[in-house]
């Protein structure tokens, strides 16, 4: 089981998981040892309830085919273990990132004091900046 928040889990039988060889140098290690995972996980046929679904959907992870499969490869570790441990948290990253709603900005104007503020110190810098000009020779 693969809990992913307090209210949502998903049952181990609903994941894909496979072991292939791994990728990049390594020597004798990565030609002779399928230590990377291959998980898949189906969106759609899962028992994630239908709002979770969605906001997965309309997250639009590149991991996820056109199917609505999400497909993670782990190979970080030499450890066939840690790269399974890997590959579920990224999914349940996916998945918390999804159900993740964030707060609406609601825009703000400055206060008098601070547009008064600014406006002082434009003036100012202004003044300061006016003292470094040429002097003009007016004969």
């Amino acid at each position: 089981m693969l809990f992913i928040n307090e209210q949502i889990s998903i049952p181990m039988e609903e994941i894909e998981l496979s072991a292939i060889r791994a990728q990049g140098p390594g020597g004798q290690n990565v030609n002779k040892v399928a230590s990377a995972i291959h998980l898949r996980f189906d969106v759609r046929r899962s028992s994630l309830p239908e709002f979770a679904k969605s906001r997965v959907f309309a997250k639009r992870d590149r991991r996820m085919t056109k199917d609505g499969i999400i497909i993670i490869k782990a190979q970080r570790s030499r450890n066939q273990v840690r790269n399974k441990e890997d590959a579920l948290e990224r999914l349940r990253q996916i998945i918390l990132d999804a159900l993740l709603v964030k707060k609406a900005r609601r825009p703000t104007k400055p206060s008098r004091g601070a547009v008064k503020r600014r406006l002082e110190a434009k003036t100012r810098r202004s003044a300061i900046k006016s003292t470094r000009r040429k002097v003009s020779r007016d004969d």
